[in-house]
């Protein structure tokens, strides 16, 4: 959910054309291909070596802070809604248009311009193999209580979506890295290398994540193709638990093709008020109706529109 920044997908002309999220940023790239480089790499087994340094645990501090705000203020829940937060087939139709087929921000001369514009359904259509990597200042403890989030994860977002997603060392083509403050900008040619053909400013927002960034993941096509081949997603090591947890249920929910952020959408994670910290049900709705077969890659809104009625009956009614 992370706050603040935008998710950027660039179009058939190479221009960027960019949609606000809550606090991460999503990318959807054309122009050159950029499948990522298939390779096995051994399991990350090797303790940690380094000790957090004075800029990594101010950034520690700083989060810290920030969770305790919006936890006071009754945001960051994790409950999924209740009674104070109804919603039905007319919420799930609106909310999916705004969140899966448009952007809320432009590139125009090299600056992003808030105008909400419309886009097309974006979606995987291949097995989802999630690689981890941590830095090397994470220790094992905070490893091992990640890697479980995620293979519990990944498994409900399987379970929603129809789709193969698991976490493996094999061929990874969607990356999870956890890194710290010192050790994320030192990362641009290990990620250049996954994703040949990265255009620089997409992996300079990675490396130099600001602090208005908790996290962010960049969702990755063929040339001008509205199906994702592949993803990067950046987690703060720095971030504490809520927000940490946060971060991992976002940016895996965005990567997979619910890319944008909607204020009216709620209850959802899909939007930039920070009330929601983890998928809800109403979003388990949005990527069942996503992955319905009855819509296909790069339809556009008027397309999508008539088709919704049943598929969001058949959705809500998929739910478990």
């Amino acid at each position: 959910m992370r706050q603040h920044v935008g998710r950027i997908v660039r179009g058939a002309t190479g221009a960027l054309a960019v949609a606000a999220l809550s606090a991460c940023a999503l990318i959807g790239t054309g122009g050159p291909s950029l499948r990522p480089s298939p390779r096995s790499l051994p399991p990350q087994t090797q303790p940690p070596t380094a000790e957090p340094s004075a800029a990594s645990r101010a950034v520690a501090a700083h989060f810290a802070k920030v969770e305790a705000d919006l936890l006071a203020r009754g945001l960051l829940r994790t409950d999924g809604g209740g009674a104070d937060t109804p919603w039905g087939p007319r919420q799930i139709a609106d909310n999916f248009v705004r969140i899966a087929l448009y952007d809320e921000y432009v590139s125009e001369r090299g600056r992003l311009i808030a105008r909400e514009v419309p886009s097309r359904l974006r979606r995987w259509e291949k097995p989802i193999r999630i690689g981890l990597r941590f830095g090397e200042s994470v220790p094992e403890q905070t490893r091992a209580k990640d890697r479980a989030t995620v293979a519990t994860y990944a498994a409900r977002l399987a379970r929603h979506s129809g789709l193969s997603i698991s976490v493996t060392d094999h061929a990874p083509n969607y990356w999870i890295y956890v890194v710290s403050e010192d050790e994320r900008p030192t990362k641009g040619a290990e990620w250049a290398a996954l994703f040949p053909g990265l255009d620089p400013r997409e992996l300079e927002s990675a490396t130099g994540m600001g602090l208005s960034t908790f996290c962010m993941v960049l969702a990755i096509s063929d040339g001008d193709s509205p199906i994702y081949s592949g993803a990067l997603a950046v987690i703060r090591s720095e971030l504490p638990d809520v927000l940490r947890l946060s971060c991992f249920h976002e940016e895996m929910a965005q990567g997979l093709g619910l890319a944008n952020d909607y204020p009216r959408a709620r209850p959802s994670i899909f939007n930039d008020d920070e009330e929601f910290a983890t998928l809800t049900g109403m979003d388990e709705t949005l990527l069942r109706v996503l992955y319905d077969r009855r819509l296909k890659p790069g339809m556009r809104e008027a397309e999508v529109r008539p088709l919704l009625g049943p598929i969001i009956a058949q959705a809500i009614g998929g739910g478990s």
